[in-house]
């Protein structure tokens, strides 16, 4: 299957000329194009997230918004083609020491959440666990925190031994001691670093800036290890010499082993 992680950046108004309206066409067919079967986008607005929704007749979504735990701010949602795969569980908790309601987390600037969704292959009968997220974008502790809080519920959740993804904006790169932390864990490996066939000439955040390049890469897919990567890739498409969103789009090909 081709998971993806995708910042698509809120709808901004202050972004012109690339604001939203500009940029959700392109979006939604880079999503067709690329072959998705699962993907989590952060930052989303409600409207943006149903958008897609719309324009990707195949997906459904799971989430709610990070501000009152319904739909005001912004979704960590998990699409999943629902032609290939049905939903048993999903929920959401906020990255803080009280997970079960709207709250700011340690030394976090803003409400963080993770959404989980436990998926069924309506082919051949697999299950698994998808978890999306969005670290916050200043504070030290709320991002080491927050990733032990993750693996600490992947614990919780797959203790039957289920596979895991892990999809997200994590606002480090991968020198960062909270990626290390995700990465060097027992339960989780980078898709970069374990896939057979890598494309990923370039960082994953752009500021919607062409002129500009780095090779930090801040948005991550983890893997349980029984997960073979295949491929993966940081995908650099543009539209009239513009970006789609602020943030590339991280895909892997993955083999789910039981």
């Amino acid at each position: 299957m081709r998971i993806a992680t995708y910042n698509i950046r809120f709808d901004n108004p202050g972004d012109a000329p690339n604001h939203w309206d500009n940029r959700k066409e392109v979006v939604a067919n880079l999503i067709k194009f690329h072959g998705f079967d699962i993907f989590g986008t952060q930052e989303g607005l409600h409207h943006q997230v149903e958008y897609l929704k719309k324009h990707l007749p195949q997906f459904e979504y799971v989430g709610v918004a990070r501000d009152d735990g319904r739909q005001k701010g912004e979704y960590s949602a998990v699409f999943y083609n629902k032609e290939k795969f049905k939903l048993l569980e999903s929920n959401t908790f906020w990255l803080s020491t009280d997970t079960s309601k709207p709250n700011i987390g340690w030394d976090a600037a803003l409400p963080r959440i993770c959404t989980w969704a436990k998926l069924k292959d309506i082919n051949n009968g697999n299950q698994f666990f998808v978890f999306n997220t969005h670290f916050d974008h200043v504070g030290t502790a709320a991002r080491q925190k927050s990733a032990q809080l993750i693996l600490n519920k992947i614990k919780e959740y797959s203790q039957n031994g289920l596979p895991v993804m892990l999809l997200g904006d994590f606002n480090v790169d991968q020198e960062n001691p909270a990626y290390y932390l995700l990465e060097n864990s027992s339960e989780l490996k980078d898709c970069f670093n374990a896939a057979q066939l890598r494309y990923a000439n370039n960082g994953t955040f752009n500021s919607f800036d062409i002129s500009k390049s780095s090779d930090r890469r801040i948005d991550h897919i983890f893997v349980s290890e029984s997960v073979k990567v295949k491929k993966y890739g940081i995908l650099t498409d543009t539209y009239h010499n513009r970006y789609p969103s602020d943030h590339f789009p991280v895909m892997a090909e993955i083999e789910l082993r039981y």
